[in-house]
């Protein structure tokens, strides 16, 4: 290879094999996986102070942030033998079939909200979700983040850090577990 070609950025030749590799690890580095799902959902705000305490529904779309567990001796440098934190198809695979179930094309409520709990229950095939938090972005992002994914990632070696729940296109939160 002649100066100023291949792997410091200049042209390649025909035949010629560039590598990005700089054959440093890099302790400060976190790689996550990030994958995206959408679920259609009903709630409503208790005691919300304006239209958000109407019962009505959102095209939810979150986001899974993973990372391999510091102590799992199958992602070396926080990734597996192929170069991934996880398969994007497995996050799918292990949260599609429980949104699926339990909020797509359900009602996410509070369980103190006994009127709107009364309301819906009244219809006998009426998917019903509660929490024991007011449904809000916030508390249905933590939910995903402390309670769902610990069991659904258990013994997977990887875990969330972070989950993103975008209400509408112009509003979402986040959750994340601090850095330490």
């Amino acid at each position: 290879m002649s100066a100023g070609r291949g792997s410091a950025g200049g042209a390649m030749e025909m035949g010629e094999v560039s590598s990005l590799s700089s054959g440093k690890q890099d302790s400060a580095l976190t790689v996550s996986a990030v994958r995206r799902l959408q679920f259609c959902a009903g709630h409503r705000v208790y005691k919300h102070e304006s239209k958000c305490a109407n019962l009505h529904g959102h095209n939810y779309v979150l986001f899974l942030h993973a990372t391999a567990e510091a102590d799992d001796a199958s992602h070396q440098d926080g990734l597996d033998s192929l170069g991934r934190v996880v398969d994007f198809g497995k996050l799918k695979q292990l949260f599609n079939p429980w949104l699926e179930d339990n909020w797509d094309h359900g009602f996410i409520l509070f369980k103190e909200d006994e009127e709107a709990v009364a309301a819906l229950s009244r219809f006998p095939e009426q998917k019903l979700f509660l929490l024991d938090t007011n449904p809000t972005a916030e508390n249905m992002a933590r939910f995903i983040l402390k309670d769902l994914a610990p069991r659904l990632l258990e013994g997977s070696g990887v875990k969330l850090t972070k989950v993103v729940l975008w209400e509408t296109e112009n509003c979402f939160a986040e959750v994340e577990y601090a850095r330490s």
